[in-house]
């Protein structure tokens, strides 16, 4: 499945990628080994041509990524407070987005938004229900260079403060109709859309894609 948020050179460069990864784990000769490797170079190849980025440190991360190749998962944490939403601003883009990052392995999804809402704003909350699963990739602007999944919380709040962190500039609530520039790799405004569906209606079964 094709889409327009995504160029075709990087779903190739992803799917190339995603084949040498599972090859190599199941490699059984040299010969294998050396064509999986070459597959590798050639995903890094193709980003530094559209990117700029250097082809032997796109080919050190690409090689680090082991085992079968499966989407990575980014957790969300949609915490709403007197019909607001909170949003940090991230500083890789000072853009906003729900607070929120990448699951770690070992740790409960539910687990991991409490941490990354925590971490990334101040405020301590509870998982309620799942908003949504996405396609991270079809949500918007690409997430870096894997697939990836992206789950969203309705969290309640339950304590804390709004603080910014070594991630985040800022910490705000927003109303649903006043929002600021999104970072929509992290934060669609579809994902926002369906958590005031959710708002408006409790008993409203969680989207996917």
């Amino acid at each position: 499945m094709s889409d327009s948020f995504v160029p075709r050179w990087l779903e190739w460069a992803r799917e190339i990628q995603a084949v040498s990864q599972t090859g190599l784990t199941y490699a059984s000769s040299e010969y294998e080994t050396h064509r999986y490797q070459r597959l590798t170079k050639i995903a890094a190849e193709i980003v530094q041509d559209h990117t700029g980025l250097s082809r032997e440190r796109l080919f050190q991360d690409f090689s680090t990524q082991a085992g079968y190749a499966t989407p990575k998962v980014d957790v969300r944490g949609a915490v709403v407070r007197d019909g607001q939403i909170l949003l940090v601003q991230e500083r890789v883009d000072e853009r906003w987005c729900m607070p929120g990052g990448w699951a770690d392995v070992g740790d409960l999804p539910s687990e991991m938004v409490v941490r990354e809402v925590w971490e990334e704003s101040g405020f301590q909350v509870v998982p309620r229900k799942v908003i949504g699963v996405y396609d991270a990739n079809r949500s918007g602007r690409p997430l870096e260079l894997y697939h990836a999944y992206k789950i969203i919380f309705l969290c309640d709040l339950t304590g804390g403060e709004a603080r910014p962190s070594d991630e985040t500039l800022d910490v705000r609530f927003f109303a649903f109709d006043d929002l600021p520039p999104l970072s929509v790799s992290r934060t669609h405004g579809r994902h926002l859309a369906e958590v005031e569906a959710h708002l408006r209606d409790p008993h409203r079964p969680a989207a996917f894609d």
